[in-house]
């Protein structure tokens, strides 16, 4: 008796090369339970590769290089299949001309809050999609009104933890969604994610997103 072959996956899939529970949470209320595969890249070493980036080019890079590096890895141990779709994200703050990313520690985040309460920045955030081994690369941004925190309050925000590992030292749909007073462009790449560009990349390989909808 012959051993039973193993059937293919039930639904398309989507792998997310991130371990960012924003992301992850953005992909899950829009209908998608991707596969978590995290990068592991050096960021340090990928962005000296560049030689004066645009904002826009710099937080690409990193997102191509993240998602290219979880490809790859795939590629190599056979667990891609040819209707994966994998995405690859990186999100940096663009305050007084300087990129900025996330603070790790309660006093940089308030040193952070301090210099950028009552300004506009602009959240960037680059997008990677693979499929087949062809990647679409786009850049979001949206900006950012900061509102004019008190000391008590950015010190309080800090203490939560909340946005040690957030781009810019905030999130816009949890507590730091009290400070933040308006945004100006796509509300899903302030969290993480576009949704907007992940469907544009998906179109361009010909791919409805509703196909890998997990419903």
């Amino acid at each position: 008796m012959s051993a039973p072959s193993m059937s293919a996956p039930t639904h398309n899939r989507v792998i997310l090369a991130s371990t960012s529970p924003s992301r992850l949470s953005i992909l899950r209320s829009a209908g998608i339970e991707p596969l978590v595969e995290p990068s592991d890249v050096d960021e340090d070493a990928a962005a000296a590769q560049l030689t004066d980036p645009s904002p826009e080019e710099f937080v690409m890079h990193l997102a191509e290089s993240k998602a290219r590096a979880a490809w790859r890895r795939r590629e190599e141990e056979g667990r891609n299949s040819p209707s994966d779709v994998l995405i690859g994200g990186d999100s940096m703050l663009l305050l007084d001309g300087k990129l900025q990313g996330k603070p790790y520690t309660v006093e940089e985040t308030i040193a952070r809050w301090q210099q950028q309460r009552g300004k506009v920045a602009h959240l960037v955030t680059g997008h990677s999609v693979i499929y087949q081994g062809e990647s679409r690369v786009e850049a979001a941004v949206t900006a950012v009104h900061f509102g004019f925190v008190s000391d008590a309050d950015i010190r309080a925000y800090a203490q939560t933890n909340e946005p040690l590992l957030c781009a810019g030292a905030f999130t816009l749909e949890a507590i730091g969604g009290w400070f933040i007073d308006k945004i100006e462009g796509d509300p899903s790449s302030v969290i993480g994610l576009s949704l907007p560009v992940v469907r544009r990349s998906m179109e361009h390989f010909g791919l409805r997103v509703s196909d890998y909808w997990n419903l």
